[in-house]
């Protein structure tokens, strides 16, 4: 049986930074609950840090309609595992992919890249 794929992009213009000052907190593949309130903790599980095969465990116990649409759970705690595949500080990308989690997601794996905007 095939499951259903799901392939999509979404982008976002940030003003008054620089690719390079984006960068600098992006590449820190353990600080994502700096930028997003609603995770509790973002922790290195295992490989080094700035290298592909580092492993983070990101959690939140915060209430967060988009991740409780459609939760039949009482269990407010949600967690993911995440994979480093791919790091370039050259080209300012990394990719990503889930290893296990609390809310269902099978597979899931992603690419961030930063491009320069130009201002007029």
């Amino acid at each position: 049986m095939d499951e259903d794929k799901w392939e999509g992009k979404a982008s976002v213009e940030v003003e008054r930074l620089t690719v390079e000052q984006v960068w600098c907190c992006l590449e820190d593949f353990c600080n994502i609950h700096k930028w997003f309130p609603h995770l509790d903790s973002c922790n290195q599980v295992e490989g080094e840090a700035g290298h592909p095969g580092l492993v983070r465990c990101v959690a939140s116990t915060k209430p967060s309609s988009r991740f409780n649409e459609g939760s039949t759970s009482n269990n407010s705690s949600r967690w993911t595992k995440e994979k480093l595949l791919m790091i370039n500080p050259i080209d300012k990308f990394l990719s990503y992919e889930v290893l296990d989690n609390s809310n269902r997601v099978k597979f899931y794996v992603a690419t961030v890249k930063l491009f320069p905007v130009d201002v007029d």
